[in-house]
């Protein structure tokens, strides 16, 4: 030991850990996206962790044609309408299968310029002949081609390259997207003999890869299908081993209101982790599956309240102007109408007159065979989650320590003091974690098994409000006094 001489200074870690808390409000949307209109694209099955409108549309291209490329919707939705940021990404729309070849065809020529208004074309596919066929020229120098505002190719013929001043007309083939070969096998995904991860299964790397964890899983234009919707809500309560997620699920919008509960228990559409929307809802010209705003509406509450999911998303404002059927029928839900779906654990949409329009609801799919706070009341369960995932981010740093009395203590004081704030911020009624002896037999102790139990009270959603009235007479001696 080196000899010493004076005063010494040896620190220690700090006994009380700050939290680490869980981010909320975050979507992981799965579906199809022009990937050709991209100007960074990424690979198919490649999260894409956007924070503002230009990188997603960057990285994966936008169309307006939001029934073939579903991200689209979703991006417009989350960012432009809701203003909310970020959001993961994933497209399984794959150029190199999901297509169709279209042999050479005549296309008009005009003062050098041919449009091809087609959408979905693979520029690096084009294939331009002259008008007999006989001659196939060269892109770049015989030709341009690229794509304008409505994502149709066009080709420009050069001066200088051999396609005559005169052409009036070409022969063009391609390739391009076919996002209706997408199926459900495609969302759900999974892991090919490779290793490589695809569709939901793709939420998995989510933490690892950029750090956030998100709690919203979505497939806009799928989960409808009752499969996407089963391996959605399985999802979500297995992310990474450890944390848990909520799926927003839509049901079927060709169903009337009164069949949706029906269609909602018979396709299994009843998990705690799971919250299901009805009908579908529109915005001017635009039909928007009712998920995509669903997400936004969470996002915006939860960041009006500090990132704390503890408050509803019911009887907050939507960005839309209807609801609507699958084929387009307007639906106007009267609060009986809509307070039936709700006690079928189904969030709708009603229009409050000058209010505007709301979502209306607080249910999550496992009411009403469900009735346990923590897993029937949205609020309540979505603050399960962030309380359990945050434990998890915060207390890794733990794990493998000595497990002795100082463990104990860091753990059980750190925690009661970050409960006791999330109660003085009306998050909590109450919160206390214990380190119980029952709990921990000496078997479990000698394999390093440590258990600690949390005692939570979120607030319920107070989603009915009773005023009695009652004619009083005695007021009437006003009348003679």
């Amino acid at each position: 030991m080196a000899f010493k001489h004076g005063v010494l200074i040896v620190e220690q870690a700090t006994s009380v850990l700050a939290p680490t808390e869980a981010t909320s409000g975050i979507p992981f949307v799965v579906g199809t996206a022009p990937i050709n209109l991209a100007s960074a694209a990424v690979a198919v099955n490649t999260p894409v962790l956007a924070y503002t409108y230009a990188e997603a549309v960057a990285a994966l291209g936008y169309s307006d044609y939001w029934s073939k490329y579903t991200l689209c919707e979703a991006i417009y939705s989350h960012f432009v309408l809701y203003g909310m940021s970020p959001m993961i990404l994933v497209n399984v729309l794959d150029p190199a299968t999901h297509k169709t070849t279209v042999a050479p065809a005549a296309l008009a020529v005009s003062n050098r310029v041919a449009t091809l208004a087609v959408g979905g074309v693979l520029l690096p596919s084009l294939i331009v002949k002259s008008s007999d066929g006989a001659t196939t020229y060269v892109s770049g120098t015989d030709y341009t081609a690229a794509f304008d505002d409505d994502g149709h190719v066009v080709i420009t013929t050069k001066s200088t390259g051999a396609i005559p001043a005169v052409a009036a007309s070409l022969q063009v083939g391609y390739d391009k997207l076919d996002p209706s070969a997408v199926d459900s096998d495609d969302i759900i995904g999974g892991v090919t003999l490779e290793g490589a991860y695809t569709g939901l299964e793709l939420v998995n790397q989510v933490y690892p890869r950029f750090g956030i964890l998100p709690d919203l899983l979505l497939a806009p234009g799928f989960s409808q299908l009752p499969a996407v919707a089963a391996v959605m809500k399985a999802k979500g309560g297995n992310i990474n081993g450890n944390f848990k997620a909520v799926a927003l699920t839509d049901l079927d919008a060709s169903e009337a209101y009164t069949d949706a509960a029906a269609w909602k228990s018979d396709n299994s559409y009843t998990g705690n982790l799971q919250i299901d929307t009805y009908p579908k809802v529109t915005l001017g010209d635009k039909t928007y599956w009712f998920s995509t705003h669903l997400a936004g509406r969470i996002a915006a509450t939860d960041t009006d309240n500090g990132g704390i999911p503890y408050v509803s998303p019911s009887n907050k404002p939507l960005q839309i102007d209807g609801a609507v059927l699958a084929d387009g029928t307007p639906l106007y839900l009267g609060m009986d109408q809509a307070a039936y779906l709700n006690s079928q654990g189904i969030v709708t949409a009603l229009n409050l007159g000058t209010s505007g329009w709301k979502a209306w609801g607080n249910q999550t799919g496992a009411f009403p065979g469900v009735t346990d706070p923590k897993d029937a009341m949205i609020p309540i369960r979505r603050m399960f989650n962030w309380i359990g995932n945050s434990i998890i981010l915060t207390y890794l740093q733990k794990v493998d320590d000595p497990m002795n009395k100082r463990l104990i203590e860091a753990v059980t004081d750190s925690l009661n003091i970050w409960l006791n704030g999330l109660t003085a911020t009306g998050a909590l009624l109450g919160g206390r974690v214990e380190f119980r002896a029952s709990e921990n037999p000496v078997t479990d102790l000698m394999a390093g098994k440590i258990k600690f139990h949390l005692f939570i009270t979120p607030p319920p959603a107070a989603q009915e409000i009773d005023f009695v009235l009652e004619y009083d007479t005695t007021y009437l001696a006003a009348l003679v006094a």
